[in-house]
């Protein structure tokens, strides 16, 4: 097993990396203290559990998760799923580190309202510090809002015939993008997705139609069209499956 270290990068005098494979308790608590004082990007990815105690209260068991301490005071624990955090918190927090005994106990608090995220790892199986800055501003070009409004602007992208008769039409699913009839008078409800899309947008569309189905009359015939780049084979499937139409069309821009 090795916990040897690696140091990259000097500038303005300080490491831009340094990074540990399978530190002690002691080695990971030196470098994520290190790494806080220097205002790096701290992570550790290990063995832990994780507790919450603030507006609610939350228990996590132990498992294999990344956790990320930002130098804003951000705290992010993640699994191997999904884009979300399973817990985290928001800017402003206090980060500290400690050993207890053979585990390494980080904390992120803050007071204004009185929380904290408490992680113990019992295992660290990496643990980096990275220094470094982001001067930039993302600039967003090609939002769904932009795909919206060049369907609004020109209908017949959807298909000859279509109109648009209202944007967030709120639905006991939530609030179809854009709701319209076709040529023959049919209910028309489109979901808008600004990228690749998978078989979750097809869902989200088919609660929408299903939620009008029951809204209006016995015999209102609604269809579904999702509308994106492209989509997944998975997508393509379920589309099928449910009824539901898929049209081509990227946002402005793009």
């Amino acid at each position: 097993m090795s916990n040897d270290e690696t140091v990259t990068g000097e500038p303005a005098g300080a490491a831009a990396a340094r990074t540990r494979t399978d530190p002690t308790p002691a080695e990971a608590a030196e470098l994520v203290r290190d790494g806080l004082d220097r205002e790096a990007l701290v992570t550790l990815f290990g063995r832990c559990s994780v507790d919450y105690e603030g507006r609610a209260a939350s228990e996590l068991g132990p498992g294999d998760r990344h956790l990320m301490l930002k130098p804003d005071g951000a705290a992010l624990v993640h699994t191997d799923e999904g884009q979300k955090p399973v817990n985290w918190q928001p800017p402003g927090c206090e980060h500290s580190c400690r050993t207890d005994g053979e585990e390494l106990v980080v904390e992120s608090h803050r007071s204004t309202p009185e929380e904290s995220l408490v992680v113990r790892f019992s295992s660290v199986a990496h643990a980096a510090a990275f220094a470094g800055s982001d001067p930039e501003s993302l600039e967003v070009v090609g939002t769904e809002a932009d795909l919206k409004e060049r369907i609004l602007d020109e209908p017949g992208l959807v298909e000859a015939g279509f109109t648009p008769l209202a944007t967030e039409r709120e639905t006991p699913a939530g609030a179809v993008d854009v709701y319209g009839e076709d040529d023959e008078g049919r209910t028309v409800v489109l979901e808008l997705k600004r990228r690749r899309v998978g078989p979750d947008a097809v869902g989200q569309l088919n609660r929408y139609v299903e939620a009008l189905q029951r809204d209006l009359h016995a015999d209102a015939e609604v269809r579904g069209v999702l509308v994106a780049p492209s989509v997944t084979d998975r997508a393509e499937a379920l589309l099928a499956e449910k009824g539901l139409e898929f049209v081509s069309l990227t946002p402005e821009g793009e």
